[in-house]
């Protein structure tokens, strides 16, 4: 049984930021009441624990990468899941860059139906092309059946189609230790999110193409479920300081924002300290 606890809960996760808060507040509490009442569960477990409440109690269709990063993540490490068979791998990050998160402070709200309506479409495309998942069509295949989908689904899709595509190609550059074009990868995600799922906002927009404009910055794009938040950027250790100021400074005088700059690398997983 598990008991109840008294807790105060701090966090220096930004608020509406795109940076999965909600998923890290699950998994602190799991990790917690695991502590507290003795019980076991693995990582993943656990990651599934807190995509159930947040698909049933707050009412966001989400995954479950959120979770899964928060609860399964290792030190200087990227991580590789298949959402299918839950089946994950771990991929060494290059010591020479650094994770420069960019915060546009425009605060978005997930609650919206924006993210709900968007799996809904992609939902909609696999049934049309008659598939169980999208990830069950190429990237050919699918450009030569997306004339039978509605314009707005096709859209959707193709993003999705095209972003595992990309994410397979991610993995293998990390591991050949290729950042160039990884960071190209990057940069073309950002553009699909704005274009064809249609989740970004002039902020976010400026943000990135600042930090690809800058020296040391491999690539940049939009994270979290978009509507604003933060940008991620994957900078040269030895740039990192001058590219934060720089960015910080030329996003201020664009949009009159002033922007919260946060410097990161790969961290374990949650558990009790």
């Amino acid at each position: 049984m598990t008991p109840g606890i008294n807790a105060v809960y701090i966090s220096d996760v930004p608020h509406g930021a795109g940076l999965s808060s909600s998923a890290a507040v699950e998994m602190a509490f799991v990790s917690a009441w695991q502590a507290a009442a003795g019980w076991e569960a693995p990582p993943l477990k656990r990651a599934l624990l807190g995509q159930k409440a947040e698909n049933l109690y707050v009412g966001v269709n989400c995954g479950i990468m959120d979770q899964f990063a928060s609860a399964c993540g290792k030190r200087d490490h990227a991580l590789y899941l298949d959402c299918r068979s839950l089946e994950w791998q771990t991929v060494p990050l290059p010591p020479e860059v650094a994770i420069v998160i960019a915060d546009t402070a425009v605060p978005r709200s997930l609650t919206s139906s924006a993210y709900n309506d968007r799996r809904a479409a992609c939902e909609q495309a696999a049934r049309l092309l008659k598939v169980d998942s999208l990830r069950d069509i190429s990237v050919s295949q699918f450009h030569q059946k997306k004339n039978i989908l509605p314009e707005v689904v096709a859209r959707r899709a193709q993003h999705v189609v095209e972003e595992i595509n990309r994410t397979e190609q991610a993995v293998y550059l990390l591991r050949q230790g290729n950042i160039t074009a990884f960071g190209r990868l990057m940069n073309e995600c950002h553009g699909s999110l704005r274009d064809l799922y249609e989740v970004s906002c002039p902020e976010l927009d400026m943000m990135a193409s600042l930090a690809q404009s800058f020296p040391g910055c491999y690539g940049a794009r939009l994270t979290g479920a978009g509507f604003g938040g933060c940008t991620v950027n994957l900078v040269a250790q030895q740039e990192v300081e001058s590219f934060s100021h720089e960015l910080a400074s030329h996003y201020e005088y664009g949009t009159g924002r002033k922007p919260k700059i946060y410097i990161c690398r790969g961290a374990d997983g949650a558990g009790p300290i």
